[in-house]
């Protein structure tokens, strides 16, 4: 069982089939095919299973594939020891849809302008799903939202705070001012699904008084959470930054400060221990951006502030 054929196995898993495989490899497809058959035969088992045209692992297959990705994630971690130092190779970045529409466009391009040896791969989801894949050496690093059980970063990863977020209480127009969780008129939460740290910020204010949201309705992105709360579905939280690149559409909307409570730290974490020059610039470039903007606004007492219902964002 060498890395090359469990680079192969990995591929055929990523992209759902042999064909694609072969294509993002730069084999023949005969070739990848091959591979993965003197694989099996070297396990003693199959790994994959035909359902119509699609493979589908068997329990073998998944029961081999996260040690497949440690081993690799292993082996470009040595790679990288041993080479200079100098940024390359592949480097898997996560990262909230939050951060990856209003902070990383610019750092990424720049990134990428300077170190165009290193292939950048960015995938998105919520903060609990991304912890569990950097763990699981599915992406070298991700940007997530300082969670609010600490217990969910343990001694398994290192960390670096990157930014601030500024998290707000988005309601249809008209709707009172909110200084407490009883302000709140509307009994419907609309938030990312669970692992969101935001949604947990929120929902344990909730909690706090008392008071738990009679649903959730659970949607993919803030233009479509945006859209349902305008459309008076329910209330939401999220980040200042992200309504500000909203085309109009916040306008639609009203907006109420959350004071302290809503200033949320974003962390940069990798695995303890890895080293990786691709990522050591990327942290550095992370940083640099953040000291370059202008310094966050002091947090406001809690909940003694609101926007008046309808008043649009000011870019800061």
């Amino acid at each position: 069982m060498d890395l090359a054929a469990l680079t192969i196995f990995r591929a055929v898993v990523r992209e759902n089939g042999v064909t694609r495989a072969a294509q993002k490899l730069n084999r023949v497809q005969s070739n990848v095919t091959m591979r993965i058959k003197q694989l099996e035969q070297q396990l003693g088992v199959e790994l994959f299973a035909r359902d119509g045209r699609r493979l589908v692992l068997t329990p073998a297959g998944r029961a081999l594939l996260p040690y497949a990705e440690r081993l690799l994630a292993l082996a470009d971690e040595a790679r990288h020891a041993v080479r200079e130092d100098r940024p390359r190779g592949r480097l898997a970045l996560g990262a909230m849809e939050s951060a990856a529409a209003s902070r990383l466009p610019r750092v990424l391009a720049a990134y990428h302008q300077r170190w165009p040896e290193v292939e950048l791969e960015l995938s998105t989801g919520t903060t609990g799903c991304l912890i569990d894949r950097v763990r699981e050496f599915e992406i070298d690093a991700a940007l997530v939202a300082k969670p609010p059980d600490a217990s969910a970063l343990t001694d398994a990863f290192d960390c670096v705070p990157i930014f601030s977020e500024e998290l707000v209480m988005v309601t249809p127009r008209g709707h009172r001012a909110i200084r407490a969780a009883n302000d709140v008129a509307l009994s419907t939460l609309v938030a990312f699904e669970r692992g969101c740290a935001y949604r947990s910020y929120i929902e344990r204010w909730y909690a706090e008084h008392d008071i738990r949201p009679a649903r959730v309705l659970e949607l993919g992105s803030y233009h479509a959470i945006v859209a349902c709360v305008a459309a008076g579905a329910g209330v939401a939280v999220a980040p200042r930054s992200v309504l500000e690149l909203l085309p109009g559409g916040a306008q639609e909307v009203a907006v109420h400060p959350l004071g302290a409570l809503g200033i949320v730290p974003t962390l940069l974490i990798w695995r303890h221990g890895h080293y990786c020059a691709a990522l050591d610039a990327l942290r550095e470039a992370l940083l640099e951006s953040a000291a370059a903007q202008d310094p966050p606004a002091e947090p406001l007492a809690p909940f003694l502030r609101e926007e008046r219902p309808g008043t649009p964002l000011t870019t800061r």
